[in-house]
């Protein structure tokens, strides 16, 4: 069978307008033979809206309840669009997570699936009907429901893909594609026709919204291709895919900025094997997550300065879990706040000499200091003045060239 599954966002079915639009895409697919699978997110605004209840029913709400409460937002939304399309004349109806069913392990809030049961959807598909499946939520050994965290509705879609070895997996959303920067922060960025998993993963991961790292891992180890596009537009989107089927010669693909997040020094810790863990794992345990790490060691050998950053948030609560930590020796503690990250990403750097030079030489002739400075392969973070991230982010772009289509 031809299979195609079709995700569709909260903002692609958040009015009744716009989820007969949604039918409409659907019904194109099944004019050209294809076998559709419809996965749904919530209509946009009613998760929210549910979780906001929720608090004011408890602020202990359990976690089984509320993953019960919240796959409702999905049912609705799918009823919605399955009614629409036996109003055009197709065949087709809604399927709940334990319908299906999906399994799920792991915890409430945050499971992942593991199988899906196929025998019905086949058997549906065959008779020539359109199943309508919730996204984000599936079943556990207890036969509760689960959801599946930031993201389900992709991680649904992708999935799906895999058990149903479908040709196809199109996340439709409220935006065209993957961009080279953020299109609200710069009027030059420009949609990417092919990236690769592992940049699509950096981008996610440093604050670009399309999809949610976890989603884009489940595409990357299961070997999904992803097409992300707008529900509004006809052009073609961005393709995730793995690297040897992108054929370009990008040196960097992306330029990615935060501006949450804030710097943590400690000033003179007497050096020994393990004062690294001491002072980390005492974060981990709060859910403090680290990102940039730096450690300079004294000419003497015997005192080291350490620098990270953290999420500004948890600024608040990582001064006083450090302040309590009786196992670590510093002289001083110091915070900066007005700081951002910025990050080019590219799996042509690789393969590139002479990236982090031009990086750094761009941001100096314009003036921007440089913080805190953070590589992998295909990834180089800077952290600078808050102040500076735009002017940052136009010389970025203009430097790799990313200001001209691809």
């Amino acid at each position: 069978m031809k299979i195609v599954v079709l995700k569709f966002g909260g903002t692609s079915v958040g009015t009744i307008q716009k989820i007969k639009k949604v039918a409409d895409i659907i019904a194109n697919y099944k004019r050209k033979n294809y076998k559709v699978i419809v996965i749904s997110s919530a209509m946009s605004g009613v998760t929210n809206n549910l979780i906001k209840k929720s608090f004011e029913i408890s602020d202990n709400f359990s976690d089984a309840e509320y993953d019960i409460l919240l796959s409702s937002g999905e049912q609705m939304a799918c009823s919605f669009i399955a009614g629409r399309l036996v109003h055009k004349g197709y065949k087709s109806r809604s399927w709940t997570s334990w319908q299906v069913p999906i399994f799920t392990i792991g915890a409430y809030k945050n499971a992942r699936i593991n199988q899906i049961n196929k025998k019905e959807i086949i058997k549906y598909l065959k008779e020539g009907g359109i199943p309508i499946i919730t996204g984000f939520q599936g079943v556990n050994h207890e036969n509760r429901i689960t959801t599946i965290g930031r993201g389900g509705s992709d991680a649904t879609a992708i999935m799906f893909a895999k058990f149903f070895k479908a040709q196809r997996c199109i996340i439709y959303t409220d935006v065209e594609g993957v961009y080279t920067t953020d299109p609200n922060k710069l009027k030059k960025a420009k949609k990417i026709k092919q990236i690769s998993y592992e940049e699509m993963l950096e981008m996610a991961s440093l604050g670009a919204k399309v999809m949610q790292p976890v989603s884009i891992q489940d595409a990357r180890l299961n070997r999904i291709n992803i097409e992300v596009r707008s529900s509004y537009k006809k052009k073609m989107g961005t393709l995730i895919t793995k690297k040897s089927n992108i054929i370009n010669n990008r040196i960097v693909t992306g330029i990615s900025s935060t501006q949450n997040d804030s710097k943590v020094s400690l000033i003179g810790v007497r050096d020994r094997p393990g004062v690294a863990a001491a002072i980390f794992k005492p974060l981990s345990k709060n859910l403090i997550n680290v990102d940039m790490v730096v450690q300079n060691v004294s000419a003497n050998g015997k005192e080291t300065d350490l620098t990270f950053t953290i999420k500004t948030e948890d600024l608040n609560k990582t001064k006083k879990i450090i302040q309590q930590n009786k196992t670590i020796n510093y002289r001083k503690l110091l915070f900066e706040k007005n700081v951002s990250k910025i990050s080019i990403i590219g799996v042509g750097m690789i393969t590139t000499p002479g990236v982090t030079y031009r990086m750094f030489q761009t941001l100096a002739n314009k003036r921007i200091n440089i913080k805190v400075i953070s590589t992998s392969e295909i990834k180089i973070s800077v952290l600078i003045d808050k102040k500076n991230t735009q002017k940052a982010l136009i010389s970025l772009h203009k430097e790799f060239k990313l200001d001209k289509e691809k």
